[in-house]
């Protein structure tokens, strides 16, 4: 199984991108995971230059979740909601002809210094992904609050063990999705 991250933040110390490198160690056997490229390699959505072509970094991007088995979506919470460059690249995407992430399994992930771990942030993504008819699996929900008592500062590695337990149960979870959403898919065909 095939899962690509798209990862919503930029930052070079990110909480986020340190749950995102964790991901590999704590998946089931099995599962191989390809990061995509950094949202910030995509213009601002401009109707004007879909016009003109999409960008070779936006069909790029489109092709990359097309052939994913699945998406994991990691990222911060700004200002109770998405990064703009995150739902930047998803706007992109969604315009694609071949709309990339209809019936896609989507898996959404947050950390944050705050209490609430990015939970807003999650129920925004999810607002998003119904209108993209994308196959969110809702539970268990990962949302790692109070961050940065639970990466270490220096290696950036995530060293708290009960976030670890709960991100494992999570992906496990997320490889027997996957297989319900493409079965599901094949019966459909």
């Amino acid at each position: 199984m095939k899962l690509a991250i798209l990862l919503g933040s930029l930052r070079k110390g990110s909480f986020n991108a340190s749950i995102a490198r964790a991901l590999p160690g704590l998946a089931p056997s099995g599962i191989s995971f390809e990061t995509l490229p950094p949202v910030d390699q995509l213009p601002f959505y401009d109707a004007d230059i879909q016009a003109a072509g999409f960008p070779d970094a936006v069909t790029s991007l489109g092709r990359a979740i097309r052939a994913a088995d699945g998406i994991v979506i990691v990222t911060p919470e700004y200002n109770y909601s998405v990064p703009g460059g995150l739902k930047n690249a998803i706007d992109w995407v969604s315009r694609l002809p071949d709309k990339p992430f209809a019936g896609k399994p989507i898996l959404i992930q947050t950390a944050s210094t705050s209490l609430l771990g990015g939970a807003r942030a999650q129920y925004h993504l999810r607002q998003t992904m119904v209108f993209l008819d994308a196959a969110v699996m809702n539970l268990p929900e990962v949302m790692v609050a109070q961050a940065q008592h639970k990466i270490d500062a220096a290696t950036g590695e995530l060293t708290d063990a009960p976030t670890k337990e709960i991100i494992t149960k999570q992906l496990q979870n997320f490889a027997a999705f996957v297989r319900k959403v493409q079965a599901g898919a094949k019966l459909q065909a």
